[in-house]
This record gives C-alpha cells, structure tokens and sequence, in this order.
C-alpha cells in the first residue's frame, strides 16, 4: 500500500495493473473485517473532510461510515459551508484543507 501514499485516485489510468488489483484485495480484506466485526482502524487518528457541492445521502454515508470504520474523524461541508470559487479561489481552499486534514473526498 506503501505505492499510493502521497497519491490522489483520480482515474484508474493513473495506476499500473497491478496497483489496482493490491486495492481490489485490500478492499476484499477491509470487507471481510467489517462482516467479522473486526476492528481495522488504519485511519485512527486522521481527519477526513467530505465536501459536497451537491447533495448526496448514499455517498455521504457511504464516505462517513467507511471513515468511521476505518477510525478517521469526518467533517461534512456542504455548499452552504463552503462558498468554492466565490469567497476564496478553489485553490487556495484546496490548499487550505490539504494542510489541515489527511484526505479529501469531493463530491461535484
């Protein structure tokens, strides 16, 4: 796993073959915990921030439950929270964010 630190999952082009199948089978494994209820806090201690520019129930839960499961922190923003583009440039909130948590889900 040590081959995607530092990396964004953008697109599955950006990754060899074999880089996805070592995800596919560590998310067989986080799967097979999560059914035995075995703990698997990789996260603990991280801070995540799921933003959102358009509503979305199953994603939401899906992302914040994950997180949980996994022992990372989540903070939700939604559009209200977070005028992207309006009050401060897109980047500089990317900036900003970067600095302060461990990972960033976005939602467009």
């Amino acid at each position: 796993m040590e081959s995607f630190k530092g990396h964004s999952f953008l697109k599955t082009n950006d990754f060899s073959p074999d880089q996805i199948f070592t995800l596919i089978d560590f998310s067989l494994e986080l799967k097979h915990k999560k059914q035995n209820h075995l703990p698997h806090p990789y996260l603990k201690g991280k801070n995540i921030a799921l933003i959102f520019e358009k509503p979305s129930t199953r994603t939401r839960a899906a992302f914040s439950i994950a997180a949980h499961d996994l022992g990372a922190k989540v903070d939700y923003y939604d559009k209200g929270d977070i005028h992207l583009g309006v009050k401060e440039s897109i980047t500089d909130t990317a900036c900003v964010f970067g600095r302060m948590y461990d990972g960033i889900e976005f939602r467009g």
